[in-house]
């Protein structure tokens, strides 16, 4: 045995006394940590820690696997490219070109910049027109004007097309598709339902929502107007009466100009079709057009995919469970950064959503809950009340016109968080009541060594797990350098007695 591990205190430059001093002191700061007890250095087996930070990234491999299916079954369910859809580049100068959109969720930022960069290309490259496949519950009143705008301007003749069956132009949706100089819809599709609503998703006050409607039926009349008195006034029954029609019924009203079956469907009816674009009458030949999709950058397809409810539910999750493992574990610090990373995320998203405000409240409290059922197990009772708030607070996050809970994933995370924080609890408890690991009653139980020959009620000197401790024998005599047994501590003294005897009083 090397003279650093019999003789620690050497190396230390520390008399005997003093390393039994600061062992001692360095025991008790441990135990007197705020975070002593399932997790805590002076009880923990470190097994107990490694646990945990593996439940927690088995968890965000989880919510990560759930994002990956979402984004293939998304990438799945967008119309396949036809065949004749080629580069610009490519195209023959005498082919007219129609640049193709494709957005389907919220109306955020993301689909501003989106049709803003497709009427750049357009003109850029002289193309015919430039086509939005849209499907959205609605958004933002602001942005909304925005987009308009933007699409009133622009010197590239716009086109519409809710799409495919089962899309849906709802509330800022409809604004969008009677602000462009073409509007159509796929058979099975909707359109309407534009009556506003407050920031947190609930129904205004009568004085509000009544200035309110009349600016947005003044908008919407106006975007609505050159497409007949039927149209218009069906539009300002839109939003005054949150009016909805099918494809065929908008057809009927003169809403919109084609009901189409495909892309292809589309550019045979719109050849020759007249529009009035920047002031001046312009007639479309899209029947030999090339189609060019135009794809959302990176960035954009990022926050268009964690703005969908689901997704936002479940970084909201990872949020939670993330700050959960961090203060049960502290000073490892990746629970924590991906934690707050999600929890900015998912506020970002919830935010483009105009999330209930009251939901948001609930769900705090579910994370709340959540948290004290960790450190202070009570067998479920607060986790139930967690999840039970987790899910109420789901519910009225996104309660807002057009966009759909997403109840399985809000269920399933609710459940999954509450047996988390569940388990969490009782292993902590389980941890707590095992035996202390480090310290002076850690070592009862433990084989000693006389450093000096010991008399009953003398005291004396041993060494146990690297350190030196005065001692004093119960009973009998031992010679130095024999084995003895911790049997108790009274004070700075640990109390032993002979191998033997200390074997056969404990049998």
């Amino acid at each position: 045995m090397s003279i650093s591990r019999q003789f620690p205190f050497l190396t230390a430059g520390l008399t005997p006394h003093q390393f039994r001093r600061k062992s001692i002191e360095r025991s008790n700061r441990r135990k007197r940590s705020p975070f002593a007890g399932a997790f805590s250095p002076a009880y923990a087996d470190p097994r107990g820690g490694r646990l945990f930070l593996g439940l927690f990234l088995a968890g965000l491999l989880l919510g990560l696997a759930v994002m990956a299916t979402g984004v293939g079954i998304a990438r799945a369910q967008t119309p396949s490219t036809p065949a004749t859809e080629t580069p610009a580049a490519d195209v023959p100068r005498e082919s007219p070109i129609v640049y193709v959109l494709t957005f389907e969720g919220a109306v955020t930022p993301v689909l501003a910049s989106y049709i803003e960069d497709g009427i750049r290309l357009a003109v850029e490259n002289q193309a015919e027109a430039v086509i939005l496949q849209l499907d959205t519950p609605g958004g933002s009143v602001d942005i909304t004007k925005s987009i308009t705008q933007k699409m009133l301007a622009s010197p590239v003749p716009l086109v519409v097309y809710v799409s495919p069956s089962g899309a849906h132009a709802g509330s800022a949706g409809t604004f969008i598709t009677l602000a462009a100089h073409v509007a159509a819809m796929a058979p099975g599709s909707s359109i309407g339902a534009a009556s506003p609503v407050t920031a947190d998703g609930t129904d205004m006050g009568e004085t509000m929502a009544a200035k309110v409607k009349n600016i947005l039926a003044a908008d919407i009349e106006n975007l609505a107007s050159r497409r007949g008195e039927r149209a218009t006034e069906w539009a300002i029954a839109a939003v005054q009466e949150a009016a909805a029609a099918t494809a065929r019924q908008a057809l009927e009203l003169g809403v919109i100009d084609f009901i189409a079956e495909d892309l292809d469907d589309l550019l045979a009816q719109m050849d020759g079709f007249q529009v009035t674009v920047a002031g001046e009458t312009r007639t479309l030949h899209t029947a030999d057009a090339t189609l060019i999709p135009v794809e959302l950058n990176a960035i954009e397809q990022f926050l268009n995919f964690i703005s969908d409810p689901s997704i936002a539910s479940i970084l909201l999750s990872l949020g939670i469970l993330g700050l959960v493992v961090e203060l049960r574990t502290p000073g490892f610090g990746v629970p924590g950064i991906v934690g707050i990373i999600s929890l900015l995320l998912a506020f970002y998203a919830l935010g483009q959503l105009d999330a209930n405000f009251a939901g948001l409240a609930l769900i705090a409290l579910a994370l709340a809950l959540f948290l004290a059922e960790a450190f202070t197990p009570t067998f479920g009772v607060l986790a139930a009340g967690g999840a039970i708030a987790f899910v109420l607070g789901g519910v009225l996050l996104f309660d807002a016109p057009g966009v759909e809970v997403p109840w399985p994933t809000i269920i399933g995370l609710a459940v999954g968080l509450g047996g988390f924080a569940i388990f969490i609890g009782v292993k902590a408890l389980a941890i707590q009541r095992r035996p202390p690991l480090t310290g002076g009653d850690a070592l009862i139980g433990q084989i000693a060594t006389a450093r000096q020959d010991l008399r009953a009620g003398e005291p004396g000197a041993v060494f146990v797990a690297g350190e030196w401790w005065n001692a004093e024998l119960l009973e009998g005599s031992v010679e130095a350098g024999k084995p003895v047994q911790v049997v108790g501590r009274r004070g700075y003294r640990l109390l032993v007695r002979p191998v033997d005897q200390a074997s056969s009083s404990t049998t």
